[in-house]
Order: C-alpha cells, then structure tokens, then sequence
C-alpha cells in the first residue's frame, strides 16, 4: 500500500492505492480512494467564490458558526455564516427597519431564504433573508426545535405546525413571574399573579394561553434549555391544577433559555428580570375582527 498525502491550503487530499507488485499489478484493477478535510476559519472575504444553490427552509438546529436548514421536503442543508454573510429584514413588525441584522437574530424556527457560495465541499451564507414577524414568531418558539443535526424530522414537522398556529393569534397581554437561579419553584407572589392572569384571560372572549420558560445567562446552554422548560411546565400545571384554566386552552408550552432576555445579563438585576416565564394572552384573528 502507498499513501501519498499533499496539502493544499486549507484542503487536505489524501490518497490511497491499493494493489500488489509486479505482474499481477499491471493485470489487477487499482483502488483509488480520496478523503477531503476542510480546516480553517470560515473566509470573511466571499468575492470571487462559486454560487451556490438558493436555501429556503426553517433554521432547525445551530452549532457555532453553522446552521441547519430543513426545507419543506424535509431535506436539511447545513449552511456556514460568514462575517461577511447579510442578513436582512424587512421592517415594520419589530422595527426591523434596517438592512443588516446581528448574526444573533437567527434563531431556531425562523423561516428563511438563504443564497450562498461554494467553499471547500461546502456552503457559505453569503445573504440571508427574513421577515420582522417570523422573527417575532421564532423567538416564541424557539425551543420546539432541537439542537443537533440529527432525529430532525418529527422536531420539524410539529415546528411547522405551530409555526401556522401561532401567526394566527392576536397578542392581548402578557404577565412575567419570577424564579430564583437555577430554580423552578413558585414563589407565593407568582402564584398569586398566575391566578390574576388567568382571570384576566378567561375575561377575554376566546383567549388562549401560551407559556414560555426563559433563564439567565448562568449556566450552560443544556442546563438553561431544560430549566425554562421546566419552569414552563410548572406554571401550565399550577395555572390548570390551581387556577382552573382548563387544558383545551392552552397552547403547547416551550423553553427558550437564554433567549430573548428582556435585560442585560451582567447585571445581578438583570438577571433576575431574565429568570421568568411569560403568560401570553392569545385570540384567534378568525374571532378577534382581524
């Protein structure tokens, strides 16, 4: 066996031949085999590379500096994002009014269309496009989705689903309760304001709950994702067990961890403001005259 190895830039080819010598080489066939490794950073500098296919889908998982596009067919593409990627919003909704976006606004769940670039076997972003209100919509639900690139099917369908759901309710208020770090007990204000919410609702013609867990910063991603869907569990039970809010009426609860924090993390209160869930107030456009 020969191994011949050659390095080209951030390319690593590597070839192997396979064979035996003399005679029966010249008769016997050659396998040829050849591996390709990409290593390096993602380029910041896109001008001159290939064009790549057009991506549209609902970003379905993100792990540093890619992310996972699952497509109505179901097929998923990962895609690099570059420092040189756009991303753009139209305005309106969230005051989106700008052309560039933070890489950051690029949640799971967030329907997008994306053009890109070829690079070393794979994509590059070189644009991507999004609406202010799919935006609004993913960062309510953005932890239906999973993290990982693999199992993605059945995450996505059910994603798909609420995704329709949710565009079709009207916002009519919101209440936040508090949670300690690292907790999901009730304290008795919480509870107290739970019940008030859910009043509050049941005095709205049609209403519907949404229940949505959030945390701080502290803590590693996979702690704080099943912590605010812990917390979130905990209020759909107290709001049902003990406020009487009946189940038919509310919407499939979700954890979003440290997403959309409604203060600055580095501050001890902003933290505590961050430690919430929130109690959404939700009617049917189809009865609410919109």
């Amino acid at each position: 066996m020969k191994t011949m190895t050659k390095g080209l830039g951030a390319l690593t080819l590597l070839a192997v031949a396979t064979g035996s010598t003399g005679l029966a080489a010249q008769q016997a066939p050659v396998v040829n085999e050849y591996v390709t490794t990409v290593t390096g950073e993602v380029p910041s500098d896109l001008t001159g590379m290939p064009a790549g296919p057009d991506v549209e889908g609902i970003i379905t998982a993100k792990s540093g500096g890619k992310m996972q596009i699952t497509g109505n067919d179901g097929a998923a593409t990962v895609v690099n994002v570059s420092s040189a990627t756009k991303i753009k919003g139209s305005g309106g909704f969230l005051g989106l009014n700008r052309d560039k976006l933070a890489a950051d606004a690029l949640l799971n769940g967030l329907p997008i269309a994306v053009e890109t670039v070829q690079w070393g076997g794979g994509l590059i972003a070189s644009e991507i496009k999004l609406k202010s209100k799919d935006l609004r919509t993913a960062s309510m639900i953005r932890g239906g989705t999973a993290q990982g690139f693999a199992e993605q099917t059945a995450a996505t369908e059910a994603l798909r689903g609420r995704l329709g759901d949710i565009d079709k309710y009207n916002l009519k208020g919101t209440t936040n309760v508090n949670f300690d770090t690292g907790r999901a007990d009730l304290s008795e204000q919480a509870k107290t304001d739970l019940c008030a919410a859910a009043q509050q609702a049941d005095a709205t013609d049609n209403a519907l709950l949404l229940v949505i867990g959030y945390t701080d910063s502290t803590g590693s991603e996979d702690f704080n994702q099943t912590l605010s869907e812990k917390r979130a569990s905990k209020v759909v039970n107290f709001l049902q067990q003990h406020c009487g809010w009946k189940p038919y009426r509310m919407l499939t609860p979700t954890g979003m961890a440290e997403a959309d924090p409604m203060a600055d993390n580095s501050t001890d209160y902003g933290k505590a403001q961050n430690r919430r869930v929130a109690v959404n107030i939700l009617v049917s456009k189809s009865v609410d005259g919109l």
